[in-house]
């Protein structure tokens, strides 16, 4: 495993700037609207969050794009520059510096599979037609007939999204840049990357510009998007840190959904093979997806959810507004993901009340986490299984172990605990295993006299030493 040392302790709060702030849409719009003003200055207003951040239990700050683009974020323009609709360098040094001061590492979003076609080297194979000493950065197709000025080659794009121009890959130049552009940022106090659409580029350009750039900087992290596929093997040959556990994030939702701990139980057992290779980016939210709170058809099953991001193996990330229960329905539509990318107030005083125990909520498994940082490589072995119960224990050493040799300690060495789950609205007796511990999480209580846990509707336990 290559990943640092300090992502044994990571929990990561994700924020998608350009919504979180409240900015024009399109750099057009600003440009239009901010005649004069070529830059507001609103990455600050994340400042006030911070101490919300800590306070949450999180220990990083993961930053959707800011660098300048033209529409989402994701269409990149420049770079070396921070979007304007947000701010500008020492905009960008003052979060870096708060976030520090408290503890707070900084994860930024690179989109390095394509650009926007504003991007100043495909301006130039506009202008400049073959010739262009850019011309090799993209997968072009000229027309049989030769180029003459005016005429656009067609070109390869992102999943048939025209606006985003696919880069190529075999470049050097283009291993150049983006090696480049990781130690620009990294140099002004970053901490890692995540790679957008990392699994569109070959694993093999991965691997040479990651070693370049820990070369300088070897301790910063690298985490790339991967939807579905070999993940392990992507991370063997990519050199990647880690990837997306899109996986866990679907069986987590959709087992609550559809009564079915099967799906879950079988996901985890997934889970744990990639442990032997990395240690995946855990979530039950992102900019990307629908919320949590309106993908549950019940939510009082939230809770169930939570426990399982924050008790199994991986780098758990928590999305904004997620840890007060905000609700977001993702469209496939042009502003389909506007209702997931919320802005936020000034400040969390002017948050709705409504949202505060799940706040609290995510307060206390997260607590429980950072008690028990093993959890971070833990096996999971599911004890008791049926459509509407799960019971399964996680362990440092990755084995189901003796029973009796459970100690829920939070030494690296012999850890445990046993989680219980009901996703039913009927309360349910569950048995556990001898020596599991105490209550140390959860909405339940312990049987004294036998070895099982009492666990009310949609009920949760934690059992263990601590």
């Amino acid at each position: 495993m290559t990943e640092p040392n300090w992502v044994q302790h990571a929990i990561w709060w994700q924020v998608y700037p350009i919504g979180f702030v409240g900015a024009e849409q399109t750099a057009a719009e600003l440009a239009s609207k901010e005649q004069g003003r070529p830059v507001v200055h609103r990455l600050g207003q994340l400042v006030p969050w911070l101490d919300y951040v800590v306070e949450l239990g999180a220990s990083g700050l993961a930053l959707g794009p800011v660098f300048a683009s033209e529409t989402h974020g994701y269409d990149t323009t420049d770079y070396f520059r921070i979007d304007p609709r947000l701010g500008d360098d020492a905009d960008f040094d003052e979060l870096i510096a708060q976030c520090h001061a408290r503890g707070l590492k900084v994860l930024l979003d690179g989109v390095f599979n394509h650009v926007g076609r504003s991007f100043g080297a495909f301006q130039a194979v506009l202008s400049d037609g073959p010739e262009a000493p850019s011309a090799s950065w993209f997968r072009l197709r000229w027309p049989d007939s030769g180029w003459t000025p005016g005429t656009e080659p067609g070109y390869e794009d992102f999943e048939g999204h025209h606006h985003l121009v696919a880069l190529n890959h075999d470049e050097p130049g283009v291993a150049a840049l983006v090696t480049d552009v990781m130690k620009h940022w990294l140099a002004r106090g970053a901490d890692g990357w995540r790679l957008d659409a990392a699994y569109a580029v070959p694993p093999s350009f991965w691997a040479p510009v990651l070693a370049e750039v820990r070369r300088d900087y070897p301790a910063s992290y690298f985490v790339g998007e991967y939807i579905h596929g070999d993940f392990a093997g992507e991370v063997e040959r990519s050199s990647l840190d880690s990837v997306t556990q899109y996986e866990l994030w679907k069986a987590v939702w959709s087992s609550l959904n559809d009564a079915n701990f099967y799906e879950l139980a079988s996901a985890l057992e997934r889970h744990n093979g990639f442990l032997d290779t990395f240690v995946p980016l855990t979530f039950v939210g992102n900019h990307d997806v629908t919320r949590l709170a309106s993908k549950l058809a019940n939510p009082d099953q939230l809770a169930l959810a939570l426990t399982v991001l924050m008790t199994v193996g991986g780098t758990p990330c928590i999305y904004y507004g997620d840890e007060q229960a905000f609700r977001g329905i993702k469209e496939d539509r042009a502003g389909g993901d506007d209702a997931v990318r919320p802005a936020f107030p000034a400040g969390p005083a002017d948050l709705a009340g409504t949202g505060w125990p799940v706040y609290h909520l995510h307060q206390e498994l997260i607590s429980l986490r950072r008690r028990h940082a093993w959890l971070h490589r833990a096996r999971t072995t599911v004890l008791t299984l049926t459509n509407e119960h799960l019971v399964y224990q996680v362990r440092a050493d990755g084995g189901a172990g003796d029973a009796s040799a459970l100690t829920g300690g939070g030494g690296a060495e012999g850890g445990a605990l046993t989680v219980a789950l009901n996703l039913s609205g009927t309360p349910a007796d569950l048995p556990v295993p001898a020596g599991s511990g105490t209550l140390v999480a959860g909405r339940a209580h312990r049987h004294p006299e036998r070895d099982a846990v009492a666990l009310p509707g949609y009920g949760w336990a934690v059992l263990g030493g601590s």
